[in-house]
């Protein structure tokens, strides 16, 4: 019993070390350098970026995802459309991105996010979400599915342009882009994104004019395609789930890792749900309109290099001389929990703070109030700490009064354990004699800290998954929350704090277990110089706010002892 505290820290240490072998077996190996130098809209990344294509009639029974087939041809000869693939990407900028779409499939080839930054140390360089290169490939891609006897412009063919570039000026709140295909059939269709000031929200839609003298079937889909995420300036030591998430009333949040994309196709059909590529602290979605059938598909491409996840409707019957408009929304953007919220039922669990969500989403709620008022992340941490810290007072008192009283008992167990030896039934049962005569619960020091462990774990992930907090400074050296302290002195000052903890517990009784004591506090400044310095400041403060209340709650034990040991000296004179 009395080596419950010793079991609760190595544990801990083991999950650190579940973590870093986590992202050694996901991450470790690094994917084959791209020698693209293309745009999307050159043949060459067009060719090795498309996925998924139009041959499925959509008036047949769906099995699976669209497949893939050869571009027909009749668009890449059209002398309109090499025009347009020679002119480049259309270019649209509003306050808060910027993104190129190609001719080819209107497919979103890149964007960039103009309020977030590539990297802290080049302010210049915006963050690029969507690329169509490798590595970290990942492209928005749409189209349409008709019969066999229809040809329908898939993401593969090429459209014009109604203008090559587009630029929100003072004054106005949206942008409308427009691009255009026809067959020679009769078959037109205008493909649209509406951009909205300071919001990452797309509104998209494809309108099919049927100009024929008969009716045609058709069904829309839309799709994300990516490569796994590959940063080697990512820690070694923080592991965050990269892949496909999709979410309906009935099924809520389900991951679809590349690897179950590579094992099996998804193709379940749910209504009012959503389907996106998540990596840390960014997203593409595509949320479909609601009350309407779905079919969301997933697929691994190119060797199972490349993985796809989308959506498609039922087949729609437009008869001649009508139209009809499917339309959709695509968010690409930062996680921003209270922006997602408002968009789709479920979409800010994106925000990944697994089973503890339920905690972790009040905690963040918290936090994010606190630096509404201070105007700096780690003076909202630190405060959060300390109202955490007084939320759990009593507690902590417990268990440190319980620690108090087993440190008075030291000279007693050593006493009792060089009187029985080797004999360990003996001296067991001499301890718990011990323990019932002066009403000490061994226990007593490990149940409240089990108790906190949930909320400190949901703490964690929140400081982890909140793109709030992304390259957020403090103070003085520590100008980025998310990375690892330069100079480490945060991770020094941790090491410290945990081994001024041990000298306040009580001694472990059995010499090898002192010792792993004496090393802990070295391997977890080892682990702690590698974690992003907003966590550091988290266990650093917490730490030092445990070190004050046991001092304060020990020196109280001993002095009470002390003071009943001097009354029962005088009795007995």
């Amino acid at each position: 019993m009395e080596n419950m505290r010793l079991i609760l820290i190595l544990a801990l240490a083991f999950v650190l070390f579940l973590i870093y072998q986590a992202w050694v077996e996901d991450y470790s190996t690094p994917p084959i350098a791209s020698t693209e130098t293309e745009t999307f809209a050159g043949s060459s990344a067009a060719e090795r970026a498309n996925g998924g294509s139009p041959a499925d009639a959509p008036d047949a029974p769906a099995v699976g995802a669209p497949t893939v087939n050869a571009v027909p041809g009749a668009f890449a000869a059209d002398q309109e459309a090499e025009s347009a693939l020679a002119a480049g990407p259309i270019v649209v900028e509003t306050d808060v991105l910027r993104a190129e779409i190609s001719p080819q499939g209107g497919t979103i080839q890149a964007l960039y996010l103009l309020d977030y930054k590539q990297n802290a140390d080049d302010p210049s360089k915006p963050f690029q979400l969507l690329k169509a290169t490798t590595p970290n490939l990942f492209i928005v891609q749409s189209g349409l599915l008709g019969g066999p006897d229809n040809d329908l412009p898939t993401h593969e063919a090429v459209f014009t342009p109604a203008q090559q570039r587009y630029s929100l000026t003072e004054g106005d709140n949206e942008l409308l882009v427009e691009l255009f295909w026809q067959n020679d059939a009769g078959i037109q269709v205008v493909k649209r994104y509406r951009f909205e000031r300071s919001r990452f929200l797309v509104h998209a839609s494809q309108e099919i004019i049927n100009s024929t003298d008969a009716p045609i079937a058709v069904r829309d889909y839309e799709q994300l395609q990516r490569t796994e995420l590959y940063d080697p300036a990512k820690s070694s030591f923080i592991h965050t789930y990269t892949g496909g998430v999709y979410y309906g009333p009935e099924v809520k949040y389900k991951k679809e890792s590349f690897a179950d994309m590579s094992k099996r196709p998804l193709d379940l059909t749910i209504t009012d749900g959503w389907v996106a590529m998540i990596q840390h602290y960014f997203m593409a979605a595509w949320i479909p309109p609601t009350g309407i059938e779905e079919t969301f598909y997933t697929k691994a491409i190119d060797g199972d290099s490349r993985y796809i996840i989308g959506t498609y409707s039922p087949a729609i019957t437009i008869p001649a001389g009508a139209s009809h408009t499917f339309e959709s929304q695509l968010f690409a953007g930062p996680k921003l929990q209270d922006r997602l919220a408002e968009i789709a039922p479920g979409l800010e669990l994106a925000v990944d703070y697994g089973w503890l969500t339920i905690l972790a989403e009040p905690i963040f709620w918290l936090l994010n109030a606190i630096h509404s008022v201070v105007g700096n992340w780690g003076w909202a941490i630190i405060i959060l700490t300390i109202l955490i810290k007084a939320a759990f007072y009593k507690l902590s008192e417990t268990s440190y009064k319980s620690m108090a009283n087993m440190r008075k008992m030291t000279p007693r167990i050593q006493a009792l354990k060089d009187r029985y030896g080797d004999d360990k039934e003996k001296l067991n049962q001499a301890f718990m004699e011990l323990y019932k005569k002066e009403k000490i619960n061994p226990l007593g020091g490990c149940l409240p800290i089990l108790v906190q462990i949930p909320v400190f774990i949901a703490l964690y992930w929140v400081l982890l998954e909140s793109v709030e907090l992304r390259h957020a400074p403090f103070i003085l050296w520590l100008d980025n929350l998310t990375e690892p302290d330069p100079l480490y002195i945060l991770p020094l000052i941790m090491g410290v704090s945990m081994f001024v903890q041990q000298k306040l517990n009580p001694p472990p009784p059995d010499p090898m277990q002192a010792k792993i004591f004496m090393a802990l506090p070295f391997v977890f400044t080892v682990f702690f110089a590698f974690f992003p310095s907003g966590l550091v400041l988290y266990w650093v403060t917490n730490n030092l706010l445990s070190i004050s209340q046991q001092w304060y709650i020990t020196r109280k034990v001993e002095q009470a002892a002390s003071q009943g040991g001097g009354h029962s000296s005088k009795k007995s004179k």
